[in-house]
C-alpha cells in the first residue's frame, strides 16, 4: 500500500497532469547548500541527500563525518535520505536514527557505479547479490518509514534487467527509480529510453502500486514531461547532471535568465557556504569549485573567468570576480 508521504506526492502531480520531479542524489553536490540554491532557482517536488553510508550514520567514530551529508536547515524543504551499504544491521540502526532526525522517507542506493562503493558491496554491487539486497530492504522498513530504491538496468548487461527489475518490484517498494544504463555503461552511452515501456509493463504486472521514476539524460522539466507523455505510466522524473547545465532546469515555464540572475544565485551559494561553515563546521572549499561553471555561461571570455574562479581559494576571492563580471556586463 502506498504511504501517505508518497500518496501526497503522486496526488499533487496528478492534479497538475504531469510527473513529479526530483533532484538526483549526487555525491558532494546535493548538500543543504546546493539544495537551497536549486530551490531558489526553480524547485523540484523532491530533493535527496548525498548518498550516505548506512554504517556511518550510527557508528561512534564515523557519525560525525556524515553530519554534513544529513544536515538540513530548519527552513529547508526536508529531503529524502539516501543510504548505501550491504549489511542489514547497519540499515536497521540507520533507519531508526534518520527517523529520529526527522526524515520522512528513505531511498536505498542500488545503482552507484563508483568502484570504491562496489568493492565495499554497496551501490550497483547489490544487483549481483539479491539476498543482501533483500535483507537491506527489509531491515530499512523496521523504522516504519516508506522505502524506495534507485538502481540501474543491470551490472554488466542490459538483459539483467529482466531478472533484476522484476525481483526488485516484488520487494514491496514505494518507488523504484531506474537509471536507464548498466553499471558497466556508466554514463558513456545514451540512456536506453527504448526500454521504458517494457519497464512500465513489468511494474504494471508485478507491483502496480509501486511508483516508477526514470533517470538518465533528462535535462529539464520540459524534456521530462515530453518523455512521460510518450510513455504513459511514468510517475516521476529524476534529473541529475542537467542541473549543471541549467540551474533553472525545473522551472515550469522556460524563461531567459540574465547573467545577473545567474550571478545572484552564485553569490547566494557563496553566502550559504559561509553560513554553513560558521554554523556546522569546516567544509573543503575545493568541493565548491565544481559548481562555478554552472553560473558563467554564454558570455564573452567565459572560459577565462571560469578558469579564474577554479583557481580561487576563498569565497571572498570568488566574489571579487563576480563583481568584475557585473561591472563588465552592465
Amino acid at each position: 500500500m502506498i504511504s501517505e508521504f508518497w500518496k501526497s506526492i503522486k496526488d499533487a502531480s496528478q492534479k497538475k497532469g504531469e510527473p513529479f520531479f526530483s533532484l538526483a542524489p549526487m555525491e558532494a553536490v546535493t548538500d543543504s547548500v546546493f539544495r537551497r540554491v536549486v530551490f531558489k532557482a526553480a524547485p523540484p517536488d523532491l530533493f535527496y541527500t548525498e548518498f550516505t553510508n548506512a554504517i556511518s550514520v550510527t557508528h561512534p567514530k564515523a557519525k560525525f563525518s556524515v553530519m554534513g551529508r544529513l544536515y538540513v536547515k530548519k527552513d529547508e524543504q526536508r529531503p529524502i535520505v539516501q543510504l548505501w551499504g550491504n549489511h542489514a544491521s547497519d540499515f536497521s540502526k540507520a533507519a531508526l536514527s534518520v527517523k529520529n532526525q526527522g526524515f520522512k522517507a528513505i531511498d536505498i542506493n542500488m545503482g552507484c557505479p563508483d568502484s570504491t562503493v562496489v568493492k565495499n558491496g554497496g551501490g550497483s554491487d547489490l544487483i549481483r547479490h539479491q539476498t543482501a539486497a533483500a535483507e537491506v530492504i527489509q531491515a530499512s522498513k523496521e523504522a516504519g518509514l516508506p522505502i524506495s530504491a534507485k538502481t540501474r538496468l543491470g551490472f554488466s548487461k542490459i538483459d539483467e534487467m529482466y531478472d533484476w527489475l522484476p525481483w526488485l518490484l516484488k520487494q514491496d517498494l514505494q518507488v523504484l527509480t531506474v537509471h536507464l544504463r548498466t553499471r558497466k555503461e556508466m554514463s558513456k552511452v545514451p540512456a536506453h529510453f527504448e526500454l521504458i515501456d517494457e519497464i512500465i509493463k513489468m511494474r504494471d504486472q508485478i507491483a502496480p502500486e509501486t511508483l516508477l521514476q526514470i533517470n538518465g539524460d533528462i535535462k529539464n522539466r520540459s524534456e521530462g514531461i515530453k518523455l512521460a507523455k510518450k510513455h504513459p505510466g511514468i510517475d516521476g522524473i529524476m534529473i541529475g547532471r542537467g542541473v549543471f547545465e541549467n540551474p533553472y532546469c525545473f522551472e515550469t515555464k522556460a524563461t531567459t535568465h540574465s547573467l545577473n540572475d545567474s550571478l545572484d544565485l552564485f553569490e547566494m551559494q557563496l553566502d550559504l557556504y559561509d553560513q554553513y561553515v560558521q554554523e556546522v563546521g569546516p567544509k573543503r572549499f575545493e568541493t565548491l569549485r565544481r559548481f562555478f561553471k554552472i553560473y558563467i555561461r554564454g558570455i564573452r571570455d567565459a572560459a577565462k573567468y571560469r578558469d579564474l574562479l577554479i583557481n580561487t581559494h576563498s569565497t571572498d576571492e570568488a566574489r571579487k570576480i563576480i563583481d568584475e563580471l557585473r561591472t563588465l556586463n552592465n
